[in-house]
């Protein structure tokens, strides 16, 4: 059973061709997607800088130790040139948000962060020469508070400018003085929190914008691609709707294309961002420790293979939800729909059994996309903690050896967490990357789908006298099997033909090729002596108007559905409305409702009669008073009173109009000037009532099926 429902794939695979037409909607709104990406990039920029301001704060202001190096001339002959051009850089030191070197009575003090400027090498050789000490310091530049201090304590090394303590003395100087001490820590500490607080407002703003901007982009090219599927689809021949399900047709305009915006929201903006998070993150650790990111860099290789083998089983197991859905759905609806079969033919417990198997295969396929990501999820977490403890443990050993500085370690696991939190959320975008792509492809197929009736006619008609000509007409819905069979008859101006026949003969199918909803194969159709092919399809059915068989009336008031398609002011519209109710004898059923014209509809007018719809169906083509009416089994299924209504109110409002009657109920054409008799696609008799009786023919057979009584073993 579900091998039928599954005739449509229901994912694919990435495709440029698709991406870039896509994106090409995104044109009218360049604008919007320039302040995306800005957006974005001021967004991570951001997120990036706030590890890094942490560090700062940690390191130059919180922590605050420093290296002492000999920066005497003659001591920095005595080392390598690289040495030296290294200690150089070093003395320079300093940056964004970093804290300068001091120099103190020929001793360079250096930020504990800052001494990472020098190689591994160089700094084995600066501990072996004595120039690089072990010993940790708090250095710090004078001012009128704390210099009085300073000169009087035995504490400090220093000059007029600059001082120095050992951390390990700290401790011992007085609260009061240790503020002093350290009041340009303070100071900066609150200057490194107000730029936090502003970088955070500053993401939380560039958030905003992007996740605004993304989603209007996404909403406004679901509006235009929506727009131009429905443009298309009304657009399209009868054949081309009748070899479409319109559930089909609807999921493209609803579903399919809710998945391309989820492509802009979910996908695009998101997965840039990832992305651009993850490089950024990586630049930054190297910038930070390239020491410590190749500890990174080193148990990144199971990541990879985890998201490329989690990609590939994610597909398959959306794959197979997706077709189970698919299944479920369709099923669910057809039983729906034909409901009171199932229950004629007692088929409830066989539809409950087969509803039962599709819903277990589409819960084993939910399972399936949930055990994907319940394994890859917790593989990732159990990878990005472990690259956190390998950074701790080796981060420890240099932050005891003096060669990296507490405030880069914490930055360093923030970072870490900021580079794996996209990695888990890249595998399920990839997802819905492939749900756009498929319906990405099935919204093109059918915007590329060019199955219009041409309308190439230059020609413009207006109130003509309505005679009709067919000649040599063949038709088929499909190649080899001819509906219409060299049809040839003529219907004079003003003239009321009836056409009859058994069921299949053609009758309907002339009404359709009449107003050309579908192309004849060959011969000709003429209109006053006019092709219709050369006549412009607007005014060609602006002036030829059918009433179908099957009625339909759309949701809003009796009023709007009378004058549909009338362009004209509200007064002037009710008057024609009520005029057209009043011609075909519903305006007394109308005006017994409470609200009358104004009356709401009901999905198909489910809320009044049969009958009462097909009066309505009448006042609408009165309404626009067409020079030719086609009446297709127009009064099949009403009453006998409510025929007599209509026949007499279109006696008076068809005087003067032609009009092609199409009936079983041959009650309704005794007294058509013309009666075509169709069989095979093909005229076997015509004439007036009374002609086609004398005949004894194919016309009187069906007569006598009607009106003669039937032989009492016959009756029911």
């Amino acid at each position: 059973m579900s091998d039928y429902f599954d005739q449509e794939e229901v994912v694919k695979d990435y495709d440029s061709v698709i991406f870039k037409r896509i994106l090409a909607y995104i044109k009218p709104y360049r604008h919007l997607a320039v302040i995306t990406f800005i957006a974005l990039a001021v967004s991570t920029v951001g997120e990036l800088l706030l590890p890094v301001l942490e560090q700062r704060i940690i390191d130059d202001a919180i922590v605050a130790r420093y290296l002492a190096v000999d920066a005497a001339p003659d001591t920095w002959k005595n080392v390598s040139a690289r040495a030296a051009g290294e200690l150089e850089n070093l003395s320079l030191g300093g940056g964004l948000f970093q804290t300068k070197p001091l120099k103190i009575n020929g001793t360079l003090f250096v930020p504990q962060n800052q001494q990472l400027r020098i190689s591994g090498a160089v700094e084995k050789e600066l501990r072996a020469k004595h120039i690089l000490d072990d010993e940790q310091w708090y250095a710090f530049s004078l001012n009128e508070k704390n210099s009085s201090y300073v000169f009087s304590s035995p504490l400090f090394i220093h000059d007029e400018n600059s001082a120095a303590v050992k951390n390990s003395l700290l401790k011992t100087i007085p609260a009061d003085k240790l503020a002093l001490v350290r009041g340009a820590d303070l100071d900066r500490i609150s200057g490194v929190i107000l730029i936090l607080l502003v970088s955070l407002l500053l993401v939380f703003a560039a958030a905003y914008v992007q996740t605004w901007s993304a989603n209007l982009i996404g909403q406004r090219v679901m509006k235009d691609m929506r727009l131009e599927l429905f443009q298309k689809t009304v657009s399209q021949s009868t054949g081309f709707l009748s070899r479409h399900p319109v559930g089909r047709i609807v999921t493209r305009l609803g579903g399919d294309v809710e998945t391309i915006n989820d492509f802009f929201t979910s996908v695009m903006v998101a997965l840039l961002k990832d992305i651009s998070v993850m490089a950024g993150a990586l630049i930054t650790l190297f910038l930070l420790s390239p020491r410590l990111a190749l500890v990174v860099l080193a148990c990144m290789p199971p990541v990879i293979i985890c998201t490329a083998r989690s990609r590939v089983r994610a597909r398959d197991a959306f794959r197979r939800q997706r077709t189970a859905s698919s299944a479920v759905t369709s099923y669910l609806s057809e039983r729906l729909s034909g409901l009171q079969i199932v229950q004629y033919f007692r088929r409830e417990r066989k539809s409950t059994d087969e509803y039962g198997r599709l819903n277990d295969e589409l819960l084993s396929a939910n399972l399936g996309e949930i055990r994907v990501y319940a394994i890859f999820r917790p593989i990732v977490e159990f990878i990005a903690t472990f690259t956190t403890a390998a950074l701790i443990a080796v981060g420890s050993i240099l932050v005891l050896n003096l060669t990296l500085s507490i405030g880069v370690l914490i930055a360093f696991i923030n970072l870490v967490a900021m580079f794996y939190a996209p990695v888990m959320d890249i595998s399920e975008k990839y997802t819905i990357l492939q749900s756009a792509m498929a319906g990405g492809e099935r919204v093109f197929a059918l915007l590329d789908t060019d199955q219009r009736i041409p309308d190439e006619g230059k020609r413009e008609i207006s109130r003509i006298r309505g005679h009709i000509e067919f000649k040599n007409v063949s038709f088929s819905y499909k190649s080899g099997e001819d509906v219409l069979k060299n049809l040839s008859f003529e219907v004079k101006p003003g003239e009321m033909a009836a056409i009859v026949g058994y069921t299949g003969a053609g009758k309907t199918t002339i009404t359709s090729v009449l107003t050309r909803l579908w192309d004849i194969d060959s011969g000709g159709i003429s209109l006053d002596g006019i092709d219709i092919r050369e006549i412009t399809l607007e005014s060609l059915r602006r002036e030829v108007l059918p009433v179908l068989q099957d009625v339909f009336l759309f949701s809003g008031t009796i009023a709007e559905n009378i004058t549909l398609g009338l362009d004209l002011p509200p007064a002037e519209a009710r008057e024609a409305a009520i005029a057209a109710a009043k011609a075909v004898r519903a305006h007394d059923f109308i005006t017994r409702h409470d609200a009358g014209y104004d009356t709401p509809l009901s999905e198909g007018a489910a809320n009044i009669s049969g009958g009462e719809r097909q009066l309505i169906s009448f006042a609408r083509v009165i309404a626009h008073n067409p020079s030719v009416v086609v009446l297709d089994e127009a009064t099949s299924s009403i009453d006998t009173e409510t025929e007599q209504l209509i026949q007499a109110g279109m006696e008076r409002v068809l005087s003067g109009r032609t009009s092609i009657v199409i009936a079983h109920r041959l009650s309704t054409i005794r007294n058509a000037a013309r009666i075509l008799v169709l069989k095979g696609g093909a005229i076997a008799e015509q004439g007036r009532h009374d002609e086609l009786i004398a005949l004894n023919g194919l016309y009187a057979g069906l007569y006598r099926l009607q009106f003669q009584p039937q032989p009492a073993g016959l009756h029911t």
